[in-house]
């Protein structure tokens, strides 16, 4: 893709994610998206790059100024999965080893059921497994088991989760 297209097509993007009219936002991206599941809400002012590389499955709530990042592998987001407001999502960075600033990338897998809360920033080459919870502005580097809670820089377990999840999230604003 040349530059003149890369850019008009994250003009696009930017223009379609920040109207405030979910039905439009849902149909663009069922169209750019690698895929996306029914019942899932994804709020105005996401931040989507090289969206054909992100799985989204079903009754996913994805909140408004998260990041999604699909540049430097695929990012799979499974079902009921929470990712609360400026989430940050990489799956490219730069090699801090590399004497030209390089990248580097990696893909994120999200299990079912996980929750990723406010700030949080995931890395790539991270899986979150089922039932995982990261806390508020955490980040995360490393893998986390199932339903482990973690919170820190880096982000470290600190609890168990103990539900059946046994929900289905249906988060429907109308306007949002």
């Amino acid at each position: 893709m040349t530059d003149f297209f890369y850019a008009l097509y994250m003009l696009t993007t930017r223009i379609i994610m920040w109207l405030p009219f979910h039905s439009i936002r849902k149909a663009y991206l069922k169209i750019v998206l690698g895929a996306l599941g029914k019942e899932t809400f994804i709020a105005r002012n996401v931040d989507i790059r090289r969206p054909r590389n992100i799985y989204v499955g079903n009754n996913v709530v994805i909140n408004k100024h998260a990041v999604l990042d699909g540049r430097g592998g695929k990012l799979v987001i499974g079902d009921n999965v929470d990712i609360a407001q400026e989430v940050n999502i990489w799956t490219l960075q730069h090699d801090y080893n590399d004497n030209f600033h390089k990248t580097k990338g990696e893909g994120v897998i999200i299990n079912d059921y996980v929750w990723i809360a406010t700030r949080a920033t995931i890395l790539p080459g991270v899986t979150l497994k089922r039932g995982a919870v990261v806390a508020t502005m955490s980040v995360v580097t490393k893998d986390v088991p199932e339903m482990t809670v973690v919170a820190g820089i880096p982000a470290k377990t600190i609890a168990m989760r103990h539900s059946e999840l046994k929900y289905k999230l249906k988060y429907k604003p109308l306007f949002e």
